[in-house]
């Protein structure tokens, strides 16, 4: 998880640059046809390719409805708001995940798991200041996301049960590659990048992928509950880019917010630890 969140960081900084070029539906697309690439590129290599199937394919369906949905409102709104701001809206996720779990995936929610969830939440609350927010269709854009990524994220924790992250990662790609294509040409119009950009293209797609297959892989080793609430450490860090790359506000609300982030994250492990 702590390589997913570098991943998303990095995926964010390439795809706030590539805005300035293509759409939200064609970024999915060029990002989706590289990763499709690089999937099949390594699973041949490494004899991974025969455990793609067809098993659970409509859980592979819901999984990348959910997350073509919420990536694309990710995209829309990485440009036109701050970047902490973005991230602390999408990380309502976790608390989805977190309450939906003991319901969709039979997880156990105890007492202290709660309480982490809470206290994160509480961080994020401190970091995006609810009562000075704008309700302006990037802000709109970024906490409706959450609801995308919720979905897939439980998605994958039931896949993760009998699928290999290759067979996860391929369908991820073809099916966004799909849907895409089909919502960026539907006017018989798309932009090709420019040479200029084509390096960040590659940068959303590769960081996308990572950050995808470090989900999969924490999702096989420990509950949703506890993985979903561990990508809150990526705010602090979010904040910290936005300020050194763009002159974003960074404010001290931003540390202390991440203090309780951080709390909530360390009391998650170990009640996972106690719990095994």
């Amino acid at each position: 998880m702590a390589s997913a969140t570098c991943s998303f960081v990095m995926m964010a900084v390439a795809g706030r640059a590539v805005s300035v070029e293509l759409d939200t539906f064609e970024l999915m697309l060029f990002r989706s046809l590289i990763g499709i690439g690089i999937v099949t590129g390594i699973g041949g290599a490494t004899g991974q390719l025969r455990g793609i199937n067809t098993q659970r394919f409509h859980i592979h369906l819901i999984r990348n409805i959910g997350h073509f949905t919420g990536q694309n409102l990710w995209f829309f709104a990485v440009a036109v708001i701050p970047l902490a701001q973005l991230v602390a809206l999408e990380f309502t996720t976790p608390l989805w995940v977190a309450l939906a779990a003991p319901f969709i995936l039979g997880e156990r929610m105890t007492l202290l798991r709660g309480c982490a969830v809470l206290l994160g939440f509480i961080g994020v609350l401190i970091v995006a200041r609810p009562d000075a927010v704008v309700l302006e269709p990037g802000v709109m854009a970024a906490a409706a996301c959450a609801i995308g990524f919720a979905i897939s994220f439980l998605a994958t924790k039931s896949l993760s049960r009998t699928q290999s992250a290759t067979c996860i990662l391929f369908w991820l790609t073809v099916m966004q590659a799909f849907f895409a294509l089909i919502c960026a040409g539907y006017d018989g119009d798309i932009t090709l990048p420019s040479v200029d950009i084509l390096p960040a293209v590659i940068a959303v797609s590769v960081t996308g992928l990572l950050a995808h297959f470090c989900i999969t892989r924490a999702l096989q080793i420990a509950p949703a509950s506890v993985v979903a609430p561990l990508d809150f450490a990526r705010l602090p860090l979010i904040a910290v880019v936005g300020y050194v790359l763009y002159a974003e506000p960074f404010a001290l609300a931003i540390l202390g917010g991440g203090a309780l982030i951080l709390g909530g994250n360390a009391i998650n492990i170990i009640e996972n630890r106690r719990g095994r």
